[in-house]
């Protein structure tokens, strides 16, 4: 059985994560049949309204018998109770007619009080906002005290019944206020939690699209480094002992070729590794060694004169030195295909204390040169990874020159491929 007190302690509890409780069934059944919920407000909100309004006749009049409520009363209450089957989508305009209503049974032969207002005014910051709800109240508040001003000093209403009457509706209509807005926040809050939740799923979508494209990327810029490469060597040395009858340099070519094509396999293995499970760490390609030595060394045995010019030491950024590596071990692959006849190539690394400088040229260049290819994309997105440059072109004397700058200062954060 697991431990409870462990688990709580290893997922700590977020204070100020106020999260809403889940509705209960009645909730649930309000918000699955609002129709219903207005209607039968509407109707207890009438019932309330008429029912203080009844009033028992004198003796000499029908004993016990009861009297209707004067048709002013009756039509006002009537209209209200009829106006809060639109509260959801006209609360102010609702709220004004509650105004009207609470202000004609005021002034009315029979006065009296109804929960219409109160009704009216919640929903004012549950359906709009608690600002435009405190403006209704004050609004309603102010109408009702001015007509009944006007009702006890020029319709000789009793003051006593119209003071009560307009505390009567304050205080209720108050608490209404009061309440809605605690609703409407509430409201409010779960809707921009659900409205957040929605927008991370979205962007979670949206990241794990990027993530694969851009591993899908990079996973095929390291293939067709690894592969590019070995092929063109193995290819040239496979040539070379085809053409040679000597069984001696015939024999030390094929085991070149051997121990090339070993190495693509080890660097195949290692950058394949991060799609095992298991294995999400597992670097794309070893950087141990000296790679740029390894790559101008596979050149030289396939017959290509490669002279390197090393100015100050490799760079010691990991990232940097990967890019510096390829660069390098691409400009020596294309010169091997498209430049099948060089009779040099010329290597020259220079590091500073802000940047290292790459250069690659060669001769021999045949046909038209191809500068939108698979190689001298994944080349400049290298030196984009480390926030360098890479111009790749024709040069002079029928030359072809790769020059990249990679900067040494703050470098990108870490990613699979650096590691």
């Amino acid at each position: 059985m697991p431990d409870r007190r462990s688990r709580s302690v290893d997922v700590p509890r977020d204070v100020d994560l106020r999260l809403p409780r889940a509705p209960g069934v009645i909730r649930r059944f309000w918000a699955r049949h609002p129709l219903f919920a207005d209607i039968l407000i509407a109707l207890v909100a009438l019932t309330l309204s008429i029912g203080p309004a009844t009033r028992a006749l004198p003796p000499g009049q029908g004993g016990s018998a009861t009297a209707l409520p004067s048709p002013v009363v009756l039509a006002a209450a009537v209209i209200a109770a009829a106006a809060l089957l639109l509260r959801r989508r006209f609360p102010v305009a609702v709220a004004v007619v509650a105004t009207l209503a609470a202000a004609a049974m005021m002034l009315a032969p029979s006065p009296g009080s109804a929960p219409l207002l109160m009704i009216a005014v919640y929903a004012v910051p549950v359906y709009r906002s608690t600002r435009v709800a405190w403006i209704c109240w004050a609004g309603a508040g102010a109408a009702l005290i001015v007509l009944a001003t006007a009702g006890v000093l020029f319709g000789g209403a009793a003051p006593a019944d119209v003071s009560n009457i307009v505390i009567t509706n304050l205080g209720s209509s108050l608490i209404g206020v009061l309440v809605g807005i605690n609703v409407g926040n509430r409201k409010r809050y779960v809707e921009a939690i659900i409205d957040r939740s929605r927008q991370l799923l979205v962007e979670r979508d949206q990241q794990a699209q990027l993530a694969a494209a851009a591993e899908r990327a990079r996973i095929a810029r390291e293939m067709h480094d690894i592969v590019s490469h070995s092929l063109t060597v193995v290819v040239a040395l496979a040539e070379g002992a085809t053409a040679t009858d000597d069984p001696v340099r015939a024999r030390r070519a094929t085991a070149q070729i051997s121990d090339t094509a070993r190495d693509a396999l080890r660097e195949m293995r290692a950058m394949l590794g991060v799609l095992r499970d298991g294995a999400p760490d597992a670097p794309l390609a070893v950087v141990d060694g000296d790679p740029i030595a390894a790559s101008v060394a596979a050149a030289r045995r396939a017959g290509f004169p490669v002279t390197v010019q090393l100015s100050g030491a490799y760079p010691k950024p990991a990232p940097v030195r990967r890019a510096l590596a390829r660069i390098v071990q691409e400009s020596l692959t294309n010169a091997m295909r498209h430049a099948p006849q060089s009779t040099g190539i010329d290597v020259a690394i220079a590091t500073t204390a802000s940047a290292t400088t790459v250069t690659v040229s060669n001769d021999g260049v045949t046909g038209s040169p191809n500068v939108g290819g698979y190689g001298l994309r994944g080349l400049r997105e290298r030196a984009d990874h480390v926030g360098g440059t890479l111009e790749a072109g024709p040069a002079e004397g029928g030359r072809w020159r790769v020059h990249a700058r990679l900067p040494l200062g703050q470098p990108p954060s870490p990613t699979r491929e650096d590691r």
